[in-house]
């Protein structure tokens, strides 16, 4: 049976809807040892492991302790579910093509933190999140689905970032499962979903 491992540093809200949603968790590994979502994984009986980012001097150093903690678990999947480091080359090679991330932004748009305060200093009608395949160029990899949102008059940045995080949740799940069922196909840099189900969502 395939699985997953899934990366957090913080309460791993979408991590939670992953193993909601019946998604083959093998374990949850956190960069923090106070981060919420370890609890949470615990609780539900999955593996956990702290592998603490200032223990190492260097970033290659960390994700080499880092791959190995994954590896032991052989996972097919790997998820970022708020995992709050830049991953080196090399690491995220390790794992080409069985590493997804979830961003909230409608990427290209508005790649790194702060998203949804730059969407709404933009001006844009549209905002949303997309589940994409992680390279090395910064939340830049193949988009596999994305959830869009309107931009309401009397949004601010909490109001927004709420309902984003609802499609979040939604689409992590979708994504993670196609992947699992052998269902996504990358075909020059684009990615194409067997059965051409709808790789879109559009929230009122």
């Amino acid at each position: 049976m395939k699985d997953m491992v899934v990366l957090i540093s913080g309460r791993g809200s979408n991590m939670q809807a992953l193993v909601e949603a019946g998604l083959p968790v093998a374990a949850v590994i956190s960069n923090r040892a106070d981060a919420a979502g370890l609890a949470y994984a615990a609780g539900r009986g999955i593996a956990t492991s702290v592998v603490s980012h200032r223990d190492y001097a260097t970033r290659e150093a960390f994700d080499a302790a880092l791959a190995q903690a994954i590896d032991g678990f052989r996972p097919d999947l790997v998820a970022l579910a708020g995992f709050m480091r830049i991953l080196t080359a090399g690491f995220v090679l390790r794992y080409r093509g069985r590493m997804l991330n979830i961003h909230p932004s409608l990427l290209p748009a508005f790649p790194g933190l702060d998203t949804h305060a730059r969407a709404l200093a933009a001006g844009v009608k549209l905002h949303g999140c997309s589940v994409h395949f992680v390279t090395p160029e910064l939340d830049h990899g193949p988009i596999v689905m994305q959830a869009a949102v309107p931009v309401l008059p009397r949004d601010d940045e909490a109001r927004l970032a709420a309902r984003v995080l609802a499609q979040e949740h939604r689409i992590y799940a979708q994504a993670a499962r196609w992947f699992l069922d052998e269902k996504l196909v990358i075909e020059s840099g684009v990615v194409r979903v067997k059965g051409e189900p709808p790789q879109q969502l559009y929230a009122p």
